[in-house]
Parts: C-alpha cells; sequence; structure tokens
C-alpha cells in the first residue's frame, strides 16, 4: 500500500481525526451555556425531532469524545441538517474555518453590548469606524485576548 493510501486509511484517519471538535464546537454554539447544554439522550432526542434521522445517545457520545469516528453519510447529513452547516463542515478544513468564523460572529452577537456597539455605529464614517477598530484592538491587547481577524476580509484594512 502506497504512504498516501496508508495515511487515509490507517489508524490515524486525516479526514475524521477532528470530527469530535467539529462536533463539540457546534454543539457549543448552539449551547453556549454548559448548564442549560442537553445530555446526550436529549439531543439524541431533539435530532430525531428536527431532522427525522436517528442517532443513538451512545453513538453521539462516541462521536464527541472521538471513540467512533465511523460515521454513515446518512448520519452526516442527519448532523449537518440539524446543526445547519454543510456537510463538509466535518471533513474540509476549509469550510470547517468558514463556519467557525460564522460560529465566533453568532457567539459573540449574542452578547447585547456586542450588539448594541454594532447597532450604534451605523452611519458613522469609515474613518470613525477606523479609529473605533483601532481603539478595540488595543483595548484587547491591554486585556491580553487574541487578535480577532474580520469574517469578512476586513476589505478597507485601515486596523490591522
Amino acid at each position: 500500500m502506497m504512504r498516501g493510501q496508508s495515511e487515509r486509511h490507517g489508524g490515524n484517519r486525516p479526514l475524521l481525526r477532528k470530527f469530535d471538535q467539529r462536533l463539540n464546537a457546534l454543539i457549543q454554539a448552539i449551547y453556549p451555556d454548559p448548564r442549560k447544554r442537553p445530555g446526550f439522550a436529549r439531543l439524541a432526542a431533539e435530532i430525531r425531532e428536527a431532522t427525522g434521522g436517528t442517532i443513538s445517545a451512545t453513538y453521539l457520545w462516541e462521536l464527541s469524545t472521538g471513540k467512533k469516528r465511523n460515521v454513515t453519510l446518512d448520519q452526516l447529513d442527519i448532523l449537518a441538517e440539524f446543526f445547519g452547516v454543510p456537510p463538509e463542515y466535518f471533513l474540509n478544513e476549509e469550510v470547517s474555518e468558514r463556519v467557525n468564523a460564522q460560529l465566533s460572529l453568532l457567539s459573540a452577537l449574542r452578547d447585547t453590548r456586542v450588539r448594541n456597539l454594532a447597532l450604534r455605529s451605523e452611519g458613522l464614517s469609515p474613518s470613525t469606524l477606523d479609529a473605533f477598530l483601532i481603539m478595540i484592538n488595543e483595548a484587547r491587547k491591554v486585556q491580553n485576548l487574541s487578535d480577532v481577524s474580520d469574517a469578512e476580509g476586513d476589505s478597507e484594512g485601515a486596523c490591522e
């Protein structure tokens, strides 16, 4: 067997090695408060109700912990439908990064103060918006927070 084939079909399974991380990221995005996050039995029931597909609670737990990675295309479609992501999210790094950027934005917009800041900035001039972005970036540095890349690519690019 060629090296590439053994890597694809061997124990490492590069296509699926991050499956558990991606599944957990989706669960956390939908249920951000760990105290209100459903158990796997309830999550399996919610998936069944929403999609008509069946994935057992035990199997969900095994997928989320990385103990199982043998997902069928049908199960992949069910999970993708329930979480509102393309099936490629679980298998493709580029798609995963794009969806994760959207999930980060969704998470930030759940905070009323962040929403208010965004809504109140509408109508300000581009130079004023750039000044605010510079101030926010500096505040993040002071608080030792990581850089946040603009999901839209920061087309104006004034503050980097």
